[in-house]
């Protein structure tokens, strides 16, 4: 998990796009009638490798919205994207939601579903094959999508550890 924590990165100077994945309206009965309230689910990035979510509640909806966009740029990671893909495949089990990420040829496009998909072209990726098994949760899939380009290795680094040429990683 330490890999997680290290490519955090702080919002101040990026230019963030946002993107409202699920608005939740809440119900809360009292002796007085129906509490209404919303939540809302966003995920930000600058399409350039950089990706982040966050939650946000409030009685009216664009007031969570704007709650979850703050919380979403407090929680930055940096994402790995090579030539607009992922460097390699990615599969990674948060909760109940599992995630299945893999690279694509130039030209292939976004291919996963709703919530993943907002994730995926948050941190810019072009190219790139994905699938949710499991939950449909729009919170544990975001989640596990974020936690799967985390998680992503640099095949630089990748090539630093093993002694071998950057070549050899992507044919070896």
């Amino acid at each position: 998990m330490s890999n997680v924590i290290s490519n955090k990165i702080k919002a101040g100077d990026l230019e963030l796009k946002e993107k409202v994945v699920a608005i939740n309206r809440v119900v809360k009965t009292t002796k007085g009638g129906r509490a209404f309230s919303f939540s809302a689910l966003v995920v930000v990035g600058n399409e350039a490798g950089v990706v982040g979510h966050g939650l946000g509640k409030a009685k009216e909806v664009q007031e969570a919205i704007t709650k979850g966009i703050e919380d979403a740029k407090k929680n930055l990671i940096k994402v790995p994207v090579m030539h607009g893909t992922i460097p390699h495949d990615q599969y990674v089990k948060d909760g109940a939601a599992k995630v299945l990420i893999k690279p694509a040829a130039a030209g292939t496009g976004v291919i996963a579903g709703g919530s993943m998909r907002a994730v995926l072209e948050s941190a810019g990726i072009t190219d790139v094959l994905a699938k949710s098994l499991g939950s449909a949760n729009p919170h544990n899939v975001v989640k596990a999508t974020i936690k799967a380009l985390a998680t992503l290795r640099e095949p630089i680094a990748v090539s630093k550890v093993r002694n071998i040429s950057l070549k050899k990683v992507f044919n070896g």
